[in-house]
């Protein structure tokens, strides 16, 4: 078995671009705003019952506590190093559900159902994404055992552009018929995933061009990113006409392309290598032996002797306070800022903007995010390989940042919501790449798809509580009998509830930082040091 994994292990990087295009059509739920205007017209819905069908969006994308366990179920035992595609299967089943009987209710095919009925809908529509992303993300950590931070941004972040390649899709094809678009986010995701998914395959290896390849990769991510961001400037400044939308959406064809060219030459070159004799320490079943340990026992980060990081299963972990630590630090930073693109819509138009400019808001939304999950990601790596930085001080900087952010949409000065929405883009998307590698660095990867989903319910948990009571509810008493309000009180109290929220994660991650500065010197960075050495 062993000699099989080492002459399928340049699969790892045909592995890696199949999931980069499942991650790259999976942002459905970030478009909400884009089709929620026909949703609430459709079904008559006020603003709370909106905000409160938007909050199982995000209870569904976040709650992949069942996806964790069926990877590591489907990944384990007999199968390790096999393809257990039962965890691509059940999420497309998922999305197409979810999505298609919401596209019938929308157009009538339907009678109108009950509001649980239609969160019931958006919540299976949305926890298809846990599968094909806790998947995905997992499955390249391991892959990319030295490179972990990297990797986790280039995932997060291809799934932080889907909401702005989406967005291309839809005006090149659907533009002026949002229930056709809902139809499509059905279909595409499923299909996709269900094409690529036997080549999202677990098979570990690395080699000292593990790290070039993969700069390859975030430079293609960040042209791609370049490409959308000045697409969507000129949509702002010119009307563009259907034959250019298309060529558009060529061009991005294009870009998505390139990472499955860097992943065929990089496999090539591997599977050449690996026809020469190994020595026996690139064995890749010692890849996963923390040789980092002594016989002397020595504390850990959750106070008890040392042992392997892989061996912390999900209970385990929830009795250590940096479990809570961490889930604290995403509930109040991640909830404030998904409650905020949740609300783009309502935000943007009580502060005048027309729907293009609220559409181009949530597109460039996820650029920013892409931003922040890629570069949050990637620095965080280099700042722990060449200054032996811990990686939660990244996390402090983001939601300082954020907190900022708030501040300033609460303001409502000239421009504010670009300013602010792109602070807050930024700093949401840097949480989403550093949790799961944190997860990964003090829980060991094992475990980790269940333990960084079960983290991840924190981000519903928070924006439940300040999309529905902070938003919803401030929002419906500032426009009083009217069903909309317009002006800059309509969202200032909220906001500024939202940026407190977010200086609590930062007070939060601060402790976390402290607590684990240490436990990152003496073995994060040795078990690291000693990796790249072999």
């Amino acid at each position: 078995m062993e000699s099989s994994i080492i002459s399928s292990s340049g699969n790892r990087w045909i592995a890696a671009a199949a999931s980069i295009w499942i991650q790259a059509i999976l942002g459905g739920t970030y478009t909400f705003s884009t089709y929620s205007p026909t949703l609430n017209s459709s079904q008559s819905y006020d603003q709370s019952t909106l905000d409160t069908i938007s909050v199982f969006k995000d209870i569904g994308s976040n709650a992949g506590v069942l996806a964790g366990l069926l990877y590591t179920t489907a990944s384990s035992g007999p199968n390790r190093y096999g393809v257990p595609w039962v965890v691509h299967v059940v999420g497309a089943a998922e999305g197409f559900l979810g999505y298609f009987f919401m596209w019938l209710a929308v157009v009538g095919i339907i009678p109108r159902p009950p509001v649980p009925l239609m969160c019931l809908f958006m919540f299976l529509a949305a926890h298809s994404q846990t599968f094909f992303n806790t998947w995905n993300v997992v499955t390249s950590v391991q892959n990319f055992p030295d490179c972990s931070g990297t990797v986790v941004g280039l995932m997060k972040g291809f799934l932080g552009l889907s909401g702005a390649i989406l967005i291309q899709v839809y005006k090149a094809f659907f533009k002026g018929n949002p229930s056709t678009y809902i139809l499509m986010l059905a279909l595409l995701p499923s299909i996709v995933s269900l094409s690529l998914m036997h080549l999202v395959r677990l098979c570990p290896n690395k080699t000292s061009e593990d790290k070039n390849n993969l700069n390859s990769m975030s430079i293609v991510s960040m042209l791609l990113a370049a490409y959308l961001m000045i697409i969507l400037i000129l949509e702002d400044i010119l009307v563009f006409p259907h034959w250019a939308r298309l060529v558009g959406f060529l061009v991005l064809l294009v870009f998505l392309s390139l990472p499955l060219k860097i992943a065929t030459e990089a496999n090539n070159k591997e599977k050449s290598q690996s026809q020469q004799p190994m020595p026996l320490k690139t064995d890749p079943l010692l890849l996963y032996h923390d040789d980092s340990t002594s016989n002397e026992p020595e504390k850990n980060l959750m106070g008890e002797e040392n042992r392997e990081s892989e061996s912390v299963n999900l209970l385990e972990a929830m009795g250590s306070i940096n479990f809570w630590l961490l889930f604290l630090a995403i509930l109040c930073g991640m909830g404030s800022g998904l409650a905020t693109i949740n609300n783009m819509s309502q935000l943007g138009q009580s502060l005048g903007y027309n729907t293009s400019k609220i559409n181009t808001l949530v597109s460039l939304w996820s650029i920013w995010n892409f931003v922040g999950r890629f570069g949050a990601g990637y620095i965080s790596d280099s700042l722990l390989r060449q200054r032996g930085w811990a990686r939660p001080l990244v996390m402090v900087i983001a939601l300082g940042a954020m907190t900022a952010g708030h501040l300033i949409i609460s303001s409502g000065f000239f421009g504010n919501l670009y300013i602010g929405t792109t602070l807050v883009g930024i700093c949401y998307g840097a949480l989403w790449s550093l949790m799961p590698t944190i997860t990964s660095e003090i829980f060991g990867v094992l475990h980790m798809g269940t333990i960084y989903n079960a983290i991840a319910i924190g981000n519903p948990l928070g924006t439940y509580v300040l999309s529905v009571w902070v938003i919803g509810h401030t929002y419906d008493k500032e426009a009083g009998d009217n069903t909309s309000c317009l002006g800059v009180h309509c969202f200032m109290v909220s906001f500024f509830v939202l940026a407190f929220v977010s200086f609590l994660g930062f007070l939060v991650a601060l402790t976390l930082f402290f607590r684990t500065r240490v436990f990152y010197r003496s073995v994060v960075l040795t078990r690291l040091h000693r990796s790249l050495k072999r």
